[in-house]
């Protein structure tokens, strides 16, 4: 098989896996949306397509190597949400706030409080590699907060009400 490094391949795997991932979130969105109107056999299909386009996504990433050793997972992890704190998520807030467009500027702000969580936790696990104690896990499904052990209350970091707290299993 040839390299894919530097390869047109290699940016083609990179590219449908990025699509494909967007579009498991967006079916996922769309069936929700379709359950809340009634339309229950619609929400069925939509979240089917977004299981196959998760399927597709994996193959991808697989395929181009986007996946290693755990401890070297969860430097790229780092990395990345490290990335979307410090640079992505910033200019994002800056530009909404500049375009008067607040509904963007809080969404922004919500998600760049929760990426320096996660880059906590990611540290975390890490430096704990192989001796990670057990503890459940607590997303916020209004900003994605995430909590290692139960809320204690409402999200610190969007006042959503504890019952806003889903244990991820």
């Amino acid at each position: 098989m040839a390299d894919l490094k530097e390869a047109r391949t290699e940016l083609n795997l990179l590219e449908a896996f990025a699509g494909e991932a967007q579009a498991n979130r967006r079916y996922l969105a769309f069936a929700s949306k379709a359950e809340q109107e009634g339309h229950m056999q619609v929400a069925k299909l939509f979240r089917a397509a977004a299981a196959a386009e998760t399927i597709h996504a994996l193959a991808h990433l697989r395929v181009v190597g986007g996946v290693g050793e755990t401890a070297d997972n969860l430097r790229n992890a780092i990395a990345g949400e490290t990335h979307e704190f410090t640079a992505m998520y910033p200019e994002m807030i800056a530009v909404a706030a500049e375009e008067n467009i607040a509904m963007a500027e809080r969404s922004f702000e919500l998600a760049n409080t929760v990426e320096k969580i996660h880059a906590e936790l990611y540290q975390q696990a890490l430096a704990k590699l192989g001796n990670n104690p057990e503890v459940d896990y607590y997303v916020c499904k209004v900003c994605g907060n995430t909590l290692e052990g139960a809320p204690g209350g409402a999200c610190e970091i969007c006042g959503a009400g504890v019952n806003a707290f889903q244990l991820i299993e």
